[in-house]
C-alpha cells in the first residue's frame, strides 16, 4: 500500500502546467459565474447600505420622536395624556379631498394635510423656495406637490381652492418626511395651515379624517418604557403610535423583503452559471481522460489526480468570484437610481467589503459544489485506460458519491433560500420548484436523445441524419444547452406572464356600462342633487350606494379584551380595531355569489339582524354561518347573526363590501353615499369634476382612468427593476450558451475534420451544424416556455388568485429569438473549422 505523503506544492505546479493549453477554455468557465456573483454582490451592497441609511435617517422618516394617530378625534379621557407627552407638540389632520386650480380650471383628488406646530422636528420639507417649508404656516398659504404643479401648469404665487378657502401657493413641495416618488404620484400632497381647516368646510361630521399628533423630546427619554406605559390607554382609545425605532424596523422589513426577492433573482443567475460550470467541467474532464490515465501509469494516485483538477476549479472559482464581486460593486451604484421612486430617503453607495467577501466565498463554494459532479469520477480512471480508451467509454456519471454531492447542492440551495425568505417551507418549495424545472429539462434532453436514436432512418438525406445524430453522439451538448437555455427562458417568461396578468387585473374596460369614475362622501341631503348634476352632464348614474361606518364589539360573545387575554383565540385582534364601512340592500350585485348559507335581503322581526359576510373576513376571523356578532353603529349596539358567506370579485370596479346588512335596519343611521358613473373622455371627466367641485366641495371624485394610468406607471417601474435584475439571468444564460457551444467546438473538431477529409463541403458541414443548433435552441425555448406557463398558472391560481390569461405574441417572439440566437452562436463557433484546411486545424488541437 502506497503510504507516501501528498506533495501539495507539486499538485499546484501540476495544476498550473496542465492548465497552460486550456486557459482560454477555463476563462469561459469563469465567465459563467461572473454575472451571478455580480448580481448578488450588487444586491448585498445595496442591502447593507440601505440598512445603514435607514438607521441614520429613520428620525427624518417619521419627523418626530413619537407619533400618535387615530381615525377619530381624541375624546376627553385621552386628551390629558396627549397633552402631557413631549416637550414640543404638533397636530395634523389628513384627509382626501378635491382641490381646484382657478388658473387652469383643473381639479384633482389629493391628500390634504392641515398642519399646526413645528413639525417636522427631524428632516424638513424640501421646497422651492426653501423658506416656504416653514413660512406657509403663518398665512393663508399652501405647499403643493411638484407633480401637481407640473400637471396643472401652476407656479409659486398662483392659487388653489381647498373646499371653500382659496390659498396662495407658497412653494413647490419636492419631498416631505417619509414620502416617496411613487406616493406623490398616487396621492399628491397639499399642506395647509390647520387654523383654516374649519373654514374649508371639509371637517364636518361624517368626514373621514386621520388625526395625528407629533412629539419631540428635548431631553433623553426611554422610549420603549414610555410607549409600554401609554400603550393600554392609547389602545383603549383606538389610537396607534409609532416611534423612530418602530419606523426603523418597519422600513427595514419592507425593503428587506424587496432585497431578499432580488437576491433570489441574482441567485438564479448564479445557479445558471453553475450549471454551465458543471457541464463545461464534464466535457473538460472527458478530454483529460488520456492525460489522467498516463499520470496514473507514472504513479500518480487517484486522489492526487482528483486534487490537481480540483485546484484548477478552485482557482477558476476565485478568479470568477473576484471579478464578479467588483463588477457587482459597480452595479450597486445603478440600483439606487432605478429604485429612487420607491425610497423615502437618500441611499449611499459606499463599497461594502462584507458584501464582496460574501460574494467571493459564495462563488467559490458553489463552483466547487457543481464542479464536484464530474470531478469525483476522476477516481475511477485507471492506468489501463491508456490502452482501452479508444474502445471503452469511461463512465463519468455513475458514481455512488454523486448522490452525496446532489444532497449537498440541495442543502446549500435550501439553506441559502431560507436566509432570503426567512421560511423553511418557502425555501423548500423554491428548491423543489427549481429542482423540478431542472429535472423536466434534463428529462426532455434525455428523451430527445433516445427518440433520435430510434427515429433516424437510413432513407433520410445525409445532412438530416448527420445533423440529428449529433444530438446523441458522444460529447453531445444536448443536456447542457436544453437545461441552461430552458431554465433562463422559463424564469424570464414567468416574470413576464405574472406582470402582464397583474396589469390586466387593473386595466379598464372601455364598455359604456363599466364605471370609471367614483364620487364619494356624498351627504344624504346631496344624493338627489348630485345624481341630477350627473345626468345634466349627460352621464349615467350607474349606482348610488349608501355607506355606514360601524365597529365590531363582539364575536360569539368575545370582546377585544377577551381575545387579547386568550393566546389560543383564532379571532384576529384587528377585527375589533378596524372601522368597517358597510351598506344595506335587498339584492346581490353581479360581482357577488353566495357560497354558504342563505341570502336574506330584508330584516325580519327577530332580535338579531341577518347579515352577509365576505369569505376572506370569514376566514381571517373564523366566523361562519350561524355565528353571532355585535356591531357598534355610532354608539348604538346592534346584535346580528351571520346568515350567509359571499364570494366577492374585488377586481371589478364597483362598490364591494366585507359586510352587507339587509334593508330595514340602517336607513336612519348617519351615512354618506357613493355614486358610480362612466365618463367617455378626458375632456368630459374634467368638465364633470369642475362642476362637482364648484357645487359640492365636500364631494370627492376618483377618476379610475387616472388611477389606472398611475398603476400602469407603477407596475412598469416595478417591472423595470425586475427586468434589470433578470438581465443578469439572461446574460448568464447567453454566456453559458456561448461557453457551452464554444467548448463543444473542441469536441466537434475531429468529426468535422474527418468529414472534410472524406470530401464533405463547407456548405454540408454548415448545414449539419445549423440543424443541430436550431433544433436544440427551439426545443430548449419551447420547454422553458411550457414550464413558465405551468408555473404562472399555479402562481395565478393559488398565490395571486387572479384569472390566468396570457398574450402569446411576445412568447412567440421570445421563442424565435432564443432559437435564432442558439443557431447564430453555434455557426459562429464553427467558422474556424470551415475556413481552414484540415491539417492546420489538427496541428492546433
Amino acid at each position: 500500500m502506497d503510504k507516501r505523503k501528498i506533495n501539495i506544492p507539486w499538485l499546484f505546479e501540476m495544476a498550473w502546467r496542465d492548465s497552460r493549453r486550456n486557459r482560454s477554455r477555463l476563462m469561459l468557465f469563469i465567465s459563467a459565474i461572473i454575472f451571478g456573483i455580480a448580481a448578488l454582490v450588487a444586491i448585498y451592497s445595496f442591502r447593507y447600505n440601505l440598512e445603514n441609511d435607514i438607521n441614520s435617517q429613520a428620525a427624518s422618516l417619521i419627523g418626530a420622536d413619537l407619533a400618535v394617530s387615530s381615525a377619530k378625534p381624541a375624546d376627553a379621557a385621552v386628551k390629558p395624556l396627549l397633552d402631557s407627552l413631549g416637550d414640543k407638540r404638533s397636530e395634523e389632520r389628513t384627509f382626501v379631498s378635491m382641490i381646484y386650480f382657478p388658473k387652469s380650471k383643473g381639479t384633482r383628488l389629493v391628500q390634504v394635510h392641515a398642519l399646526q406646530g413645528g413639525f417636522p422636528y427631524y428632516g424638513s420639507f424640501e421646497t422651492i423656495p426653501e423658506s416656504a417649508g416653514t413660512a406657509f404656516k403663518n398665512g393663508k398659504e399652501a405647499l403643493v406637490d411638484k407633480v401637481l404643479m407640473l400637471q396643472y401648469n401652476v407656479n409659486v404665487g398662483d392659487s388653489i381652492k381647498v373646499g371653500e378657502v382659496t390659498f396662495l401657493i407658497a412653494g413647490t413641495l419636492n419631498k416631505a418626511p417619509g414620502q416617496t416618488g411613487i406616493s406623490s404620484n398616487i396621492a399628491p400632497t397639499v399642506y395647509i395651515p390647520m387654523q383654516y381647516l374649519a373654514q374649508t368646510g371639509l371637517s364636518k361630521k361624517g368626514s373621514r379624517i386621520t388625526y395625528s399628533y407629533y412629539y419631540k423630546y428635548d431631553h433623553p427619554v426611554d422610549m420603549k418604557k414610555l410607549v409600554k406605559n401609554i400603550d393600554p390607554r392609547l389602545d383603549k382609545a383606538d389610537m396607534n403610535y409609532e416611534t423612530i425605532e418602530m419606523r426603523k424596523e418597519n422600513t427595514g422589513r419592507s425593503f428587506g423583503d424587496l432585497t431578499h426577492f432580488l437576491s433570489l433573482v441574482g441567485f438564479i443567475a448564479l445557479l445558471l452559471g453553475c450549471v454551465g460550470v458543471a457541464s463545461a467541467i464534464h466535457i473538460y474532464i472527458r478530454e483529460k481522460i488520456a492525460s489522467i490515465a498516463i499520470m496514473r501509469c507514472l504513479g500518480v494516485k487517484a486522489l492526487e489526480a482528483f486534487l490537481i483538477y480540483l485546484i484548477q476549479i478552485v482557482g477558476i472559482g476565485i478568479i470568477g468570484s473576484v471579478i464578479g464581486a467588483f463588477a457587482g460593486t459597480f452595479v450597486q451604484h445603478i440600483l439606487p437610481v432605478i429604485m429612487k421612486d420607491f425610497l423615502p430617503f437618500e441611499i449611499t453607495t459606499t463599497i461594502s467589503w462584507l458584501a464582496i467577501g460574501q460574494g467571493i466565498l459564495l462563488g467559490v463554494i458553489i463552483s466547487i459544489l457543481f464542479a464536484l459532479l464530474p470531478l469525483i469520477s476522476i477516481r475511477n480512471i485507471s492506468p489501463l485506460n491508456t490502452l482501452r480508451i479508444s474502445y471503452e467509454e469511461i463512465n463519468l456519471v455513475r458514481d455512488p458519491l454523486r448522490w452525496l454531492v446532489y444532497g449537498l447542492i440541495l442543502l446549500f440551495v435550501t439553506t441559502f433560500t431560507y436566509f432570503q425568505l426567512d421560511s423553511w417551507v418557502a425555501s423548500i418549495f423554491f428548491t423543489i420548484g427549481i429542482g423540478i424545472a431542472f429535472l423536466i429539462l434534463a428529462f426532455v434532453a434525455w428523451l430527445l436523445m433516445k427518440v433520435m436514436r430510434l427515429v433516424i432512418q437510413n432513407s433520410w438525406s445525409y445532412l438530416l441524419r448527420q445533423g440529428f445524430a449529433n444530438l446523441y453522439r458522444p460529447n453531445n451538448q444536448t443536456i447542457i444547452l436544453i437545461v441552461s437555455i430552458g431554465l433562463s427562458t422559463a424564469f424570464i417568461c414567468t416574470l413576464f406572464f405574472i406582470q402582464a396578468m397583474l396589469m390586466k387585473q387593473v386595466s379598464l374596460s372601455s364598455g359604456a356600462n363599466q364605471a370609471n369614475m367614483i364620487l364619494f362622501d356624498i351627504q344624504n341631503s346631496q344624493k338627489k342633487a348630485v345624481a341630477d348634476l350627473t345626468r345634466q352632464q349627460k352621464l349615467p348614474v350607474i349606482q348610488q350606494v349608501p355607506i355606514v361606518t360601524i365597529r365590531l364589539d363582539k364575536i360569539n360573545g368575545k370582546t377585544a379584551e377577551d381575545v387579547k387575554k386568550d393566546p389560543k383565540s383564532q379571532i384576529s385582534k384587528h377585527a375589533f380595531s378596524y372601522e368597517y364601512r358597510v351598506t344595506y340592500r335587498d339584492t346581490l350585485t353581479p360581482s357577488e355569489k353566495i357560497i354558504k348559507g342563505e341570502w336574506i335581503g330584508k330584516a325580519g322581526s327577530g332580535k338579531e339582524i341577518p347579515v352577509s359576510i365576505e369569505q376572506f373576513f370569514s376566514k381571517r376571523n373564523h366566523v361562519n354561518v350561524g355565528d353571532h356578532l355585535v356591531f357598534n353603529v355610532q354608539g348604538l349596539s346592534m346584535p346580528a347573526v351571520v346568515a350567509s358567506v359571499r364570494q366577492v370579485n374585488w377586481n371589478k370596479i364597483q362598490t364591494n363590501f366585507q359586510i352587507v346588512f339587509p334593508t330595514g335596519v340602517l336607513e336612519d343611521a348617519p351615512q354618506f353615499a357613493v355614486e358610480l358613473t362612466h365618463v367617455p373622455s378626458v375632456k368630459a371627466s374634467a368638465k364633470f369634476q369642475q362642476a362637482v367641485v364648484r357645487a359640492y366641495p365636500n364631494v370627492s371624485v376618483l377618476d379610475i382612468g387616472q388611477v389606472i394610468s398611475i398603476i400602469d406607471d407603477l407596475l412598469n417601474k416595478i417591472g423595470y427593476i425586475i427586468r434589470f435584475m433578470s438581465a443578469f439571468s439572461i446574460i448568464t444564460g447567453v454566456v453559458v450558451l456561448i461557453a457551452s457551444v464554444r467548448i463543444s467546438k473542441y469536441q466537434r473538431i475531429q468529426e468535422s475534420v474527418l468529414l472534410r477529409t472524406l470530401g464533405a463541403s463547407r456548405k454540408q458541414i454548415f448545414a449539419i451544424t445549423a440543424l443541430e443548433y436550431l433544433f436544440l435552441g427551439a426545443l430548449s425555448a419551447l420547454t422553458g416556455i411550457l414550464i413558465a406557463l405551468s408555473g404562472s398558472w399555479l402562481l395565478a391560481k393559488y398565490s395571486f388568485e387572479i384569472p390566468f390569461a396570457i398574450n402569446l405574441w411576445p412568447v412567440l417572439a421570445l421563442f424565435f429569438i432564443i432559437a435564432l440566437l442558439t443557431l447564430v452562436i453555434g455557426l459562429l463557433n464553427s467558422r474556424g473549422v470551415l475556413n481552414k484546411p484540415p491539417l492546420e486545424i489538427l496541428r492546433t488541437t
